[in-house]
């Protein structure tokens, strides 16, 4: 029997591969959490929202898309959905009469801290499956792959060549 051309090939089904590892790692953390905090009448989109909000308070909604890599329209549509649901304010900006400066509200700031609780307990529980001298570096492990991952994005181009696809 021939040893299978794929062995040793990146992309061979034996392996185990980036992609899939990061998308089901990322997909159960997400239905998880998003399960945990139902109850709360917030999303998993919009802790983030509010957990950025509050390390870097008075962002603009342009500057929080960019905090949170993500796409503009997602970002204001979520900002237009918790400023309904007064999660957050909007304030003008002091210099630019076009941009507002994003505050959490009384109420958001209240969903978060229920939220972070929920969050930490379940940060916990997750890294949990790995031996206690390994977390630390695990998480410094994923940081430099995500910041390869970020890297990588900004050095690919974003259209299609005219002809190309």
């Amino acid at each position: 029997m021939k040893p299978s051309k794929f062995k040793s090939a990146i992309d061979s089904p034996e392996r185990r591969r980036l992609p899939p590892l990061l998308r089901r790692a990322w997909y159960g953390l997400n239905q998880a959490f998003r399960r945990r905090i139902k109850h709360l009448g917030v999303t998993p989109d919009q802790f983030t929202v509010m957990r950025t909000l509050l390390e870097k308070e008075g962002l603009t909604q342009r500057e929080l898309a960019q905090a949170m890599s993500s796409d503009p329209n997602t970002v204001a549509s979520l900002v237009e959905r918790m400023e309904l649901a007064r999660l957050l304010q909007r304030e003008p900006h002091e210099k630019d009469r076009r941009a507002h400066r994003l505050l959490l509200s009384t109420e958001g700031r209240r969903k978060y801290e229920q939220a972070r609780a929920v969050a930490v307990a379940m940060q916990a529980e997750i890294l949990s499956a790995l031996p206690a001298a390994r977390r630390e570096r695990f998480l410094k492990d994923l940081d430099t792959v995500a910041e390869a991952c970020r890297k990588a994005a900004e050095r690919s181009p974003r259209k299609r060549a005219a002809g190309v696809s």
